[in-house]
């Protein structure tokens, strides 16, 4: 017999939903059939399913040992794109890896329920084939490391990054350390609460400030946006608000804030207006000369989301209208320099 405990990270989710997390080959079928013959059951009584779970309720799963382990199989992670099956240990070795080998991360701010890191060019925020070690693998190893959670609590909820930045975009990231910590970051970014800006290199200048608003398509296979100024069938609406701070040599610096959040979205409206990113060839970004040379940047687009703003809220006071800023990357002087 196995005995789950009700936790913080737990609680506030119907059962049937842990269970699925728990026993992740078990068929829904199979789960409500056991809860009917009590071979699942909560606080020692039969189960629906569907019940909220509160911190202190007892699930009881009256399998053998062999039939539960069949059950609860193995899972790469929260991304079962990656078709990745691994042991739950070489799982938490992984963790532990990504924590010791991706340098550069630094911590911003963290409490109870989040965490806020400045995530430097060149890691991924969330891996995508098998191998791969991203932030998301870091802050678990992060989270491991400093004790602040136990691998036996991995079981049955694993913390995860609340939003995505490119391989080669910098900046500050959220990390959901609880459950009620991300679920109620994910309801702000959804409802566009949190204010996002970024830092970024134009190609040409940019003189006034432009709000950009279009409609965005992702082709999967070239992992490329196309912007539209009309509606169809399978795009989505973006808004992009763009303020030039500085210009000179056929560069503009320029803050953005990000209104809606997809996919590339920086990237690609603004090259669909003829100012596209330094250094993003993906998106007609080129690198300017400097007395018939190249300047010598890291590849890839200048981006760094170096701001946040969170809403005024009760919910997590300590973040009320708080802000919080990454300092931009050293090579961002370079750029300035040459501007002049």
């Amino acid at each position: 017999m196995k005995e789950i405990i009700v936790g913080t990270n737990e609680a506030g989710q119907r059962m049937e939903k842990l269970l699925k997390k728990y026993l992740k080959v078990a068929s829904t079928g199979f789960l409500y059939k056991m809860m009917r013959k009590k071979n699942i059951t909560l606080n020692k009584q039969k189960a629906q399913g569907k019940e909220i779970l509160k911190v202190g309720d007892t699930i009881q799963i009256f399998f053998s040992e062999e039939t539960l382990e069949k059950f609860k199989g193995s899972s790469a992670d929260s991304f079962p794109e990656t078709k990745e099956t691994t042991s739950f240990q070489e799982k938490t070795k992984e963790y532990e890896k990504a924590y010791s080998s991706l340098t550069g991360i630094t911590l911003i701010y963290e409490n109870e329920h989040l965490l806020l890191v400045n995530k430097p060019r060149g890691i991924l925020s969330q891996k995508g084939e098998t191998g791969d070690l991203s932030l998301n693998e870091w802050f678990i190893g992060y989270l491991l490391q400093e004790k602040k959670i136990t691998p036996k609590q991995l079981e049955t909820y694993r913390p995860s990054i609340c939003n995505r930045l490119d391989r080669n975009t910098s900046g500050l990231v959220i990390c959901g350390k609880s459950l009620y910590g991300t679920k109620l970051v994910n309801q702000w970014i959804k409802e566009r609460k949190i204010e996002k800006y970024y830092c970024c290199f134009l190609t040409g200048e940019l003189k006034e400030e432009i709000r950009l608003k279009g409609y965005l398509k992702k082709d999967e296979k070239l992992n490329k946006v196309f912007i539209s100024e009309y509606k169809q069938e399978d795009n989505t609406y973006i808004e992009t608000c763009v303020s030039p701070l500085s210009w000179g040599h056929g560069i503009t610096y320029a803050q953005v804030e990000l209104i809606t959040g997809k996919t590339h979205q920086i990237r690609a409206h603004l090259s669909s207006i003829g100012y596209p990113l330094l250094g993003d060839v993906k998106y007609q970004g080129g690198t300017p000369g400097t007395k018939g040379e190249k300047l010598r940047l890291p590849k890839g687009q200048l981006l760094h989301a170096y701001r946040l703003v969170f809403p005024l809220t009760e919910e997590m006071a300590d973040l009320s209208q708080k802000e919080f800023r990454a300092p931009e990357p050293r090579y961002f002087s370079k750029v300035k320099n040459y501007m002049g």
